[in-house]
């Protein structure tokens, strides 16, 4: 296995923990940098782990909580050794009973999602992440 398929084994394994802890706040910012961006699929943008974390935590004290999704990793580039982008495309399963309006209105069922992360140590962590909708016509 080559150095790049090694490390994009492990940056596959950081999307997939980062999915499995959507529900779980600090297991969710140990897979990111502390100067992380968050830009998630309805266009909220976070910057900071800090504000990343409070975010977090509010939408799952709230109905947002019966949001899940599940990502799968289309590809992986590396512009530098210890720089990712992976390109992934997230399925959202809105399961809030009759979302309305504002914040409550309802999310699109799909998504681009773009991940950049950085070599930290051994490990790789999230430094940026941007949803952006797709629309169907």
């Amino acid at each position: 296995m080559t150095t790049n398929e090694i490390d994009a084994a492990a940056i596959r394994q950081v999307v997939a923990e980062a999915q499995e802890a959507q529900n779980d706040v600090d297991r969710l910012m140990a897979l990111h940098t502390d100067d992380t961006a968050i830009v998630n699929i309805a266009g909220r943008r976070v910057l900071g782990k800090a504000a990343f974390r409070e975010a977090m935590t509010g939408a799952l004290a709230s109905p947002l909580a019966e949001v899940q999704t599940a990502v799968a990793v289309d590809d992986v580039r590396f512009p530098h050794a210890d720089v990712a982008i992976a390109s992934c495309v997230k399925r959202v399963h809105d399961g809030r009973e009759a979302p309305a309006v504002g914040n409550d209105a309802p999310l699109p069922a799909t998504g681009r999602l773009t991940y950049v992360l950085v070599r930290t140590g051994d490990e790789w962590r999230i430094a940026s992440a941007q949803t952006t909708p797709i629309v169907t016509p």
